[in-house]
This record gives structure tokens, C-alpha cells and sequence, in this order.
């Protein structure tokens, strides 16, 4: 079982940049490919990134791809989130998840675990 608590989400300017971490609990996290996903008000969870769990392999949803990153450190049981040029319709509450897969997953019944997330609000 695996613990995630997300950090970094805050107020900020169109075209402004924010990295979010996801902090996780537990010796196996590397046993684990991560996911951020972000959730609006009056829409569904939707994904937005997510990596293998080595790294090597990385996927973006369409809205974000060349502005948002993801990374991890499996030393540090981190997964992060390196946010640019953000824009207003990136508003909204940001979580990770995580799931036992060799692969990269899309949809968030595949995860089986999930932080609380943390609110990012862009401003024009």
C-alpha cells in the first residue's frame, strides 16, 4: 500500500509556472507507475500525464502537451509535475495517483491509489 500526499499547488498568472510533488509513503515505490490527473468544478477527473515506472516512459494528455512535465525521483519516492505558460483553463484540483502496472495508465479506474490533491488556480 502506498500513501501520496501532493504539494506546490497555489495562485498564479497566465503564463506563469508551478511544479507540484507528490510525496509517497512506502520502500516500493518504484513498483509503481504514477499518474497526475485534475479535476475542475462541474467536470469530470480527467488525465493529464503519467510515467512508467523507471521513468523511461512518459505520456501527456493533448491539452498540456509541450507545457507540462512529469518526472520522478524513485530515490525520494517523488513524482512531479513541472506546470508552464499556464492558462486559465488549467484551473483546478490536481492529484496523483498510483498503480502496480510495467506500463503507463490513462484512465483513472486504473489507479488504485490516490492523494487528496492540491488546488492550482490561474488567473488572467
Amino acid at each position: 500500500q502506498v500513501q501520496l500526499v501532493e504539494s506546490g499547488g497555489g495562485l498564479v498568472q497566465a503564463g506563469d509556472s508551478l511544479r507540484l510533488s507528490c510525496a509517497a509513503s512506502g520502500r516500493t515505490f518504484s513498483s509503481y507507475a504514477m499518474g497526475w490527473f485534475r479535476q475542475a468544478p462541474g467536470k469530470e477527473r480527467e488525465f493529464v500525464a503519467a510515467i512508467s515506472r523507471s521513468g523511461s516512459v512518459t505520456d501527456y494528455a493533448d491539452s498540456v502537451k509541450g507545457r507540462f512535465t512529469i518526472s520522478r525521483d524513485n530515490a525520494k519516492n517523488t513524482v512531479y509535475l513541472q506546470m508552464t505558460n499556464l492558462k486559465r483553463e488549467d484551473t483546478a484540483v490536481y492529484y496523483c495517483a498510483a498503480v502496480t502496472a510495467s506500463g503507463i495508465a490513462y484512465y483513472t479506474s486504473n489507479y488504485d491509489y490516490w492523494g487528496q490533491g492540491t488546488q492550482v488556480t490561474v488567473s488572467s
